[in-house]
């Protein structure tokens, strides 16, 4: 007979086992050879967290099991990792995307900044990042900065107003370092950046860098020689966006004059913004002497300084080195006439421009034939004249562009009520693609013009049409208009009225409404300060409620229109003597 304790040892018992080796061992027995199988798969997940032994019956496949099971965890682990991030992102209405990750206007908070910092390691293959519009981080950043070291694949980083201070620029630029391909940072719309903060960033970023943006940031001077600083280590840099800081170039000699000296070294430069920075005459004496190692600049905005106002002389000799200028953007710099003669006697040199856009400059109105002499005609895309004060010589000097051109801006100006059929007959087909004619005081007989326009096809590519704040057309006008048809490429009309103004569109919304469907494109319909009826609300909704198209209208009109009629109603009978 054999021993008990030979019998123990055969049933694969000891003394030493465990009470629940003991109850897996029966189940074991009890479950035929096919239903071992799955509870043997889950032993083998338990084992590798509990210690728990498999039976004498899976040993021979020990080793196999264990590759296994390191092969299937690690797949195990990370597929609920990007079942997390899927969760995060879901929860936040957000997509996932391994490549791309957007969570710009998301209300983030500093939790949510945690666990997303968390998430990253699951995100190996990240190139985008765009944390922006979430001013609740702002102090929090370090929490997802110490885990860039993730994600160094990351070519986009995107920070824009989210509160930033001193102590998330020093994060960022402690990680910088973790991100060897980045090429896009963007800062801006952080005013706590200015005040000296930049000098985080100093010696941080990678030569790969090509873009940084920085528009509305407070920047001031110290910043201005912080800026100098990373611009000359920036070997790639194509693009700087410093707009709107206008105290950049507040001390000039020991502020702007550093950032402007730094640009020589930044050859690769494609495009240099500038606008509101507060720059005067002697920043554009400074920004000169720079302007020759700048032969690759492309896109120049010196826009809405108003300083600069009768010193454009000290620069525009240097221009003539930009030989590979499109675009030069000097609107709202309140340009005087000497201004506007140097600026014309440099433009012959610029070969290359497309865009030249000196709008709202009221000097602009006497020298517009010069301008077009000097402009480069045929290749011109672009020559805005919005605000310019043009008169009838001006504005018929300026239709001689208007064959070219893509954009057509002239609103603000008065004289082209009345002499509308002037531009439109200079229309080529298939080349504008935008109109502009807002507060022009159109007259009906301009939008008879304008429908006759779009029966030829010369409007037959336009996407924007703004008609806005011309109130005086008749409403035969507009009916004709929107019967004439030739409008299949059109994206966006404004037909909105001042903000004093209401007024009844019953006469004409019965043909807005059949053309609806002989306009395919269209995303965006203003009517502001246009009054309905609910019947007729209910009729132009029913029209668009299958298509996405932003209407763009002040819901309350119609009550605004009853208390303005109440209103005047009630003054009236005030104003009639008592019997």
């Amino acid at each position: 007979m054999e021993s008990a304790d030979g019998q123990r040892g055969r049933d694969g018992g000891s003394l030493r086992r465990s009470p629940l080796d003991v109850l897996m061992s029966q189940i074991r027995r009890k479950r035929s050879a096919t239903d071992r199988k799955p509870l043997g798969r889950f032993l083998s997940w338990s084992s590798d967290r509990t210690g728990i032994s498999e039976d004498a019956e899976t040993e021979g496949r020990e080793e196999r099991g264990q590759r296994e099971g390191v092969s299937d965890g690690s797949e195990s682990s990370c597929n609920m990792g990007w079942g997390r991030v899927c969760v995060f992102l879901q929860r936040l209405g957000k997509k996932a995307d391994s490549r791309s990750l957007s969570l710009a206007h998301c209300d983030l908070t500093a939790t949510d900044l945690l666990e997303l910092a968390t998430l990253l390691q699951f995100l190996p293959q990240l190139e985008e990042l765009d944390v922006s519009w979430n001013e609740l981080i702002g102090g929090c950043l370090r929490a997802l900065t110490s885990h860039l070291q993730h994600v160094g694949g990351v070519r986009v980083l995107k920070l824009c107003s989210s509160r930033l201070n001193t102590d998330d620029i020093t994060a960022l630029g402690e990680a910088l370092g973790c991100l060897p391909l980045l090429e896009i940072l963007d800062l801006s719309w952080n005013s706590g950046i200015g005040g000296g903060t930049l000098q985080g960033l100093l010696g941080n970023l990678q030569p790969s860098l090509r873009e940084l943006h920085l528009v509305s940031c407070q920047l001031n001077a110290a910043d201005a020689v912080a800026l100098g600083g990373l611009v000359s280590s920036l070997p790639s840099l194509c693009m700087l966006d410093v707009s709107c800081n206008p105290h950049l170039s507040q001390e000039v000699n020991c502020g702007f004059m550093e950032l402007a000296s730094s640009l020589s070294h930044a050859s690769c430069l494609t495009t240099l913004r500038l606008q509101a920075c507060g720059l005067t005459a002697d920043s554009l004496e400074a920004l000169a002497g720079s302007l020759h190692c700048l032969l690759s600049v492309r896109e120049l905005d010196l826009s809405c300084n108003k300083g600069l106002s009768g010193g454009l002389n000290h620069l525009t000799p240097h221009l003539a080195h930009l030989t590979h200028l499109e675009s030069l953007n000097l609107h709202l710099c309140c340009l005087t006439r000497d201004d506007l003669d140097a600026l014309i006697q440099v433009l012959p040199s610029l070969t290359a421009l497309t865009e030249l856009n000196v709008s709202s400059n009221k000097e602009v109105g006497g020298v517009v034939h010069q301008l077009v002499s000097a402009l480069p005609l045929t290749q011109m895309r672009h020559i805005p004249l919005n605000s310019c004060g043009l008169n009838k010589e001006s504005f018929t000097a300026f239709a001689l562009a208007v064959p070219y051109l893509h954009s057509v801006d002239v609103s603000w100006c008065k004289v082209v009520g009345g002499h509308l059929a002037l531009l439109l007959d200079a229309l080529q087909p298939s080349v504008v693609l935008e109109l502009r004619l807002s507060s022009c005081e159109l007259t009906t007989d301009d939008l008879y013009h304008l429908a006759a326009a779009c029966q030829r096809g010369s409007l037959s590519s336009l996407r924007l049409l703004d008609l806005s704040y011309n109130g005086s057309t008749g409403d035969e006008g507009w009916s004709t208009l929107f019967a004439a048809g030739g409008l299949s490429s059109l994206e966006e009309v404004d037909l909105s009225l001042r903000p004093s103004t209401l007024a009844p569109s019953s006469a004409w919304l019965p043909a807005l409404l059949c053309a609806l469907p002989r306009l395919p494109a269209l995303t965006r319909l203003g009517l502001q300060r246009w009054t309905m009826t609910s019947q007729e609300r209910q009729q132009l909704n029913h029209s668009l409620r299958k298509r996405s198209v932003l209407l763009d209208w002040d819901p309350q009109s119609q009550d605004m229109m009853s208390s303005f009629k109440a209103s005047n109603q009630e003054n009236l009978e005030e104003s009639q003597p008592e019997e």
